[in-house]
Parts: structure tokens; sequence; C-alpha cells
């Protein structure tokens, strides 16, 4: 994930509820590939991080966790 850009924010869909979260580009990018390669779809992906996170983020800081924590476990 190089370069940097502003958040960016996307409408996501999560046990049927509509939410907006802000993440950089590269986020957005990652998690796309880290849903395809788990074959599932990004509001899948959000929605099983959101359920793991408990109140202790909020939602954009634990995708991010997240998507490091995969990207960190591939290398």
């Amino acid at each position: 994930m190089s370069g940097t850009s502003r958040p960016r924010k996307h409408s996501l869909t999560l046990r049927g509820h509509r939410t907006s979260v802000s993440l950089e580009d590269a986020f957005w990018t990652e998690l796309q590939r880290l849903a395809d390669l788990e074959g599932k779809s990004v509001n899948e992906l959000v929605a099983e991080i959101d359920a793991a996170r408990g109140v202790k983020s909020g939602l954009a800081s634990a995708i991010r966790v997240h998507v490091l924590e995969r990207v960190k476990a591939e290398s």
C-alpha cells in the first residue's frame, strides 16, 4: 500500500443496515482484494470485521487493523 490519500467515504450494508466508512484508497483496494481472495463481498467481510471488533474501536480503525494484519501475515 503505497502513497497517501485523503479518506474517501463508501456506503456499506451491514446486517441489513446502511452505514458509511471513510478509508484511504489503499485500504479500500486491499479490502476488496482480501474479500475477493475469500470469495466474499466487501460487505460480508466488513460485517465479519464489525462483529469481531466489539466496542473497543471504531469500524474504520478495525478495518485498517484487519487489512494490516492480513498483509503482514502474507509477507
